[in-house]
């Protein structure tokens, strides 16, 4: 018998690589104050990565109260501009305005992953890219924002790495999962470890 595996979160894209993976899954948002959550973790001491892996566990313990038994996977993504967090836009002019703080700087993204079972947290991870946007033009920007549409509202920072974005970009170092948001591999290698029944 397969467990059941819920990932906690709404994002398309993660749905998309654990389908891709061959995962069966069901997926169940969790609701948080993320911004409370965040600026709680900050006023410890806390930066990029420790604001990703907090809210990936909340996600994760969140979602596993109502489902006794099953393997959850939280997972949650910040960007850093030095020690700025940036989030996702609100419109297409909030995503024009972070796209020129952006322009011309290395910027990291962060990409945090958990796994629990009822109340014990089984396994957390977080890995880190490090991107160089161009020093672009604003018609440049604007393009990209006229190609990727309503969907750019989805993405912490502005932008989707795996669309028309790509233009905007001069150098991306780190793994291709941890950018769109699950790294991906670490995953999988927990499951094998702490779930095995879970990729039957």
């Amino acid at each position: 018998m397969v467990a059941m595996l819920i990932l906690a979160s709404k994002s398309t894209t993660r749905k998309a690589l654990l389908e891709q993976a061959g995962l069966r899954f069901s997926t169940a948002p969790a609701t948080l104050d993320e911004r409370a959550l965040e600026s709680a973790a900050i006023a410890a001491g806390g930066d990029g990565r420790d604001v990703a892996l907090l809210l990936a566990r909340h996600k994760a313990e969140a979602v596993a109260k109502a489902h006794p038994a099953a393997i959850i996977i939280g997972a949650d993504q910040t960007l850093s501009l030095g020690t700025e967090l940036l989030h996702k836009p609100v419109d297409r002019t909030d995503a024009a305005s972070q796209l020129d703080h952006l322009r011309g700087k290395t910027h990291r993204l962060h990409a945090a992953v958990t796994l629990v079972r009822d109340d014990v947290l089984l396994w957390s991870d977080v890995q880190t890219a490090e991107l160089t946007m161009r020093d672009f033009t604003p018609a440049e920007r604007d393009d990209v924002l006229e190609r990727e549409g309503d969907a750019i509202l989805a993405s912490v920072g502005g932008y989707r790495l795996e669309g028309p974005s790509i233009r905007l970009f001069e150098k991306v170092v780190g793994d291709y999962f941890t950018i769109l948001g699950l790294p991906l591999l670490p995953l999988l290698a927990a499951l094998r470890s702490h779930a095995p029944e879970t990729l039957q």
